[in-house]
């Protein structure tokens, strides 16, 4: 396999986890459960998963109105994309 299928094969796992975890925290929003912590949902998104959260945040409502939340998470999406831009696929 080539870095670039194992790569994009990673970016499918860490936002698939990623998307899960934060579905999780709206769920315990709503049943005034243990929530995630805005630290672990920031790590999955510097590590790759800021797309799913990104797409989640808007489409289920969760944190798009926290704008220390949101405003992190877009500059991270900002660094994903200088990231796979810049990134030399053959």
């Amino acid at each position: 396999m080539t870095f670039e299928t194992l790569f994009f094969i990673y970016l499918i796992i860490i936002n698939l986890l990623s998307g899960i975890i934060f579905v999780y925290d709206k769920r315990a929003a709503i049943k005034n459960h243990r929530r995630t912590p805005e630290r672990t949902l920031h790590i999955l998104e510097m590590l790759g998963g800021v797309f799913a959260n990104l797409l989640l945040m808007y489409s289920i409502h969760h944190k798009n109105r926290k704008f220390r939340y949101y405003g992190v998470t877009w500059v991270v999406m900002m660094g994903w994309i200088v990231i796979i831009f810049f990134t030399n696929f053959k």
